[in-house]
């Protein structure tokens, strides 16, 4: 008589058991035909699964469930247009290092490449976007599959896989019990660092005079944040951070430099380009950081800390390059690494954040996005998880609310979405149910996903999402004016590509396009508006301490800009600082 673990089930059961025995407890994703089976499994789940309204909302949600809990998110969705429509989200997951599981429904087998209704080539469609992918073919082969997805997803550098599902496989049965490990040839990632290039590295920070960690979204992944803090306080070495990497170290503490590149800080770009040692620590040199890569950190030793042995010297060539998990890698550090203090070093690092920390024009009686950032800080004593879209309200989120802990600061960094904001927050917050979970959005990049504001609504996740309302695709607009002779070419919202910048807010009598608050009611949220520079902080408190979803409608001056700002193709040093 067969055991539990080898009675027979059907694909279905098998794909329920998978996700089951991966620990996940929500799923989000969207029925259709090519699923169905799978769902009336659903139906009896012992986890919970989250309705969503689009299919890339469902995705970014399972993002922002594996963001908020480095944890493995999943999403159901079903064949072609359902598939199709995961694509943005996968590669938001896979540009930025995330751990996702995405199961696709697909046509029979004996249909596929037949144009079958509903039918996509989802396996060669989503193979430059995942991690990895799987057709499944035979039953047999279903529960061995589940198993490595979950742990491709997990291991190594995180990233995005896809599981294509045929419905007479979600139909037919099997008695093939579970791994019990998974053991992948071909696929080993390296955990430990070779001793040798530990013991340089560590020499050469012993050495240096001028050393800086260059940190990011890899010390997240791989729960290093506190072995990262110790090391820097035992060597006294100053912290930047990709945007990615922010929370990784506290940046309440005195060596921290916040964040670096295009739109980082100018201590942090200065003491990248004064440095002697750079040490990457689970960061990719990207171009957005880098900037004119032949002189980035000119005066540098460079090394470089990554599990992912492919990022090494794939735009900078590094000195002393060590493939490893981060964890391990710095605990060995921490142990090599001798106390120093580097006064001088740190004296001028100091000077040059005291000279030019983020600023705006406190005084000025108009709403500014900055204003609005720095109260939803004051308010919320820096406590939040802070989701934001993409564009201005970005980089304000990264430069005026200060984050000391790693999974509070979730963003779409390398691909830069547009909409991931609103449904990575409802992933979020249905994983962290307690936290206060806030998003920071444009009026131009919350309307690509508010539909999933709905969802919110039914499932009682009350999260709270601030619009910095300036009338405009603020970064377009901004770029249009510094780089393209202020032809503002369709990137003011609602009006012609014509219309001047003549507006600090809503003249008497304007019409609200589209009017935030009244969507927000539409859907079954608290909609909130404020106008005034005077009201912005009682109507953020009532925001934030409202039991349930909110829509605050921010409308802001519609010019102002981010500094600093480094020009595409110049180097740090190049940094534009004029508030002008």
């Amino acid at each position: 008589m067969a055991t539990e673990s080898h009675k027979a089930r059907t694909g279905a059961e098998c794909v329920i058991e998978g996700i089951e025995r991966a620990g996940v407890k929500t799923v989000f994703g969207l029925p259709g035909g090519a699923v169905l089976d799978i769902f009336a499994r659903l139906y009896h789940a012992p986890f919970e699964f989250i309705l969503s309204r689009h299919e890339q909302g469902a995705t970014h949600m399972a993002d922002g469930y594996a963001r908020a809990t480095g944890k493995v998110g999943c999403c159901i969705v079903t064949s072609g247009p359902g598939a199709t429509n995961t694509v943005t989200g996968l590669a938001t997951a896979n540009m930025d290092g995330i751990p996702l599981v995405c199961i696709t429904g697909q046509v029979p087998l004996n249909m596929i490449g037949n144009d079958a209704f509903q039918e996509a080539d989802t396996v060669g469609i989503t193979r430059a976007v995942t991690k990895h992918n799987f057709l499944v073919r035979n039953v047999d082969d279903l529960p061995r599959i589940m198993a490595e997805a979950f742990h491709i997803a997990s291991t190594g550098k995180p990233g995005p896989v896809v599981i294509d599902v045929p419905k007479d496989i979600q139909r037919a049965s099997t008695k093939v019990p579970p791994p019990k490990a998974v053991c992948l040839r071909g696929y080993k990632p390296v955990l430990d660092g070779h001793p040798k290039q530990i013991a340089r590295l560590a020499e050469a920070i012993n050495r240096s005079q001028r050393p800086i960690f260059y940190v990011g979204g890899g010390v997240i992944a791989g729960d290093a944040s506190a072995e990262l803090t110790a090391l820097a306080r035992k060597a006294m070495i100053p912290v930047t951070t990709t945007l990615m990497g922010l929370g990784a170290f506290p940046e309440t503490d005195p060596l921290s430099l916040r964040m670096l590149g295009m739109h980082g800080s100018v201590a942090a770009n200065m003491a990248v380009s004064h440095c002697d040692l750079l040490v990457s620590i689970g960061a990719r040199f990207d171009d957005r950081v880098t900037g004119k890569i032949s002189e980035f950190a000119p005066r540098a030793i460079k090394a470089h800390i990554d599990i992912d042995p492919s990022a090494i010297d794939k735009s900078v060539q590094t000195d002393i390059p060590v493939v490893g998990h981060v964890k391990r890698v710095l605990r060995c550090l921490l142990e090599m690494v001798e106390p120093r203090q580097r006064t001088e070093w740190l004296d001028q690092v100091s000077k040059w954040r005291d000279k030019h920390p983020f600023t705006y024009n406190r005084k000025t009686s108009d709403m500014l996005p900055q204003y609005v950032i720095e109260q939803v800080y004051e308010i919320s004593g820096g406590n939040a998880i802070i989701v934001t879209d993409v564009g201005q309200h970005q980089m304000w989120a990264a430069h005026f609310y200060k984050y000391t802990k790693p999974r509070t600061f979730l963003s779409s960094g390398g691909l830069g979405t547009m909409g991931f904001g609103l449904p990575a927050a409802i992933g979020a917050q249905a994983a962290r149910r307690d936290a206060l979970v806030v998003v920071l959005a444009g009026d131009g990049s919350i309307q690509m996903n508010f539909q999933e504001m709905v969802v919110a609504v039914e499932h009682r996740l009350p999260v709270k999402v601030v619009i910095l309302n300036n009338g405009y695709l603020g970064m377009v607009r901004q770029w249009q004016e510094m780089f393209y002779k202020r032809e503002y070419s369709m990137s003011r919202l609602g009006l012609t590509h014509r219309t001047p910048v003549e507006h600090i807010s809503p003249p008497p009598g304007h019409t609200y396009l589209p009017d935030f608050v009244k969507l927000a009611e539409a859907h079954g949220a608290l909609g909130l508006r404020v106008t005034e520079k005077k009201d912005a902080p009682k109507t953020l408190r009532k925001a934030l301490e409202t039991d349930g979803p909110v829509v605050v409608d921010c409308v802001v001056k519609s010019d102002e800009n981010v500094y600093p700002m480094v020009p595409p193709g110049a180097s740090l040093m190049e940094m534009v600082q004029s508030m002008a």
